[in-house]
């Protein structure tokens, strides 16, 4: 199993947006959070299939947390 992680958003419209910062251009959406989860792991595993059949592997992406003074949130 392999872990990736995703962002959402909330658009304007109501809808979800789901993104994969790990490949980019993989991005879905939905009514709903579990919507758009399903969907964007959908979209992930499409996204694997595409890259393995063209020689393709996902980008190696590191993933780290800093601090900012002051910053809202």
């Amino acid at each position: 199993m392999v872990k990736f992680l995703i962002t959402l958003e909330k658009d304007e419209d109501g809808w979800y947006v789901a993104e994969c910062p790990a490949l980019p251009g993989c991005v879905s959406q939905g009514r709903s959070k579990q919507d758009a989860i399903r969907n964007i792991r959908e979209a992930i595993a499409a996204s694997l299939e595409t890259r393995a059949a063209h020689g393709l592997i996902p980008p190696l992406l590191e993933v780290i947390e800093v601090e900012i003074p002051g910053a809202a949130g």
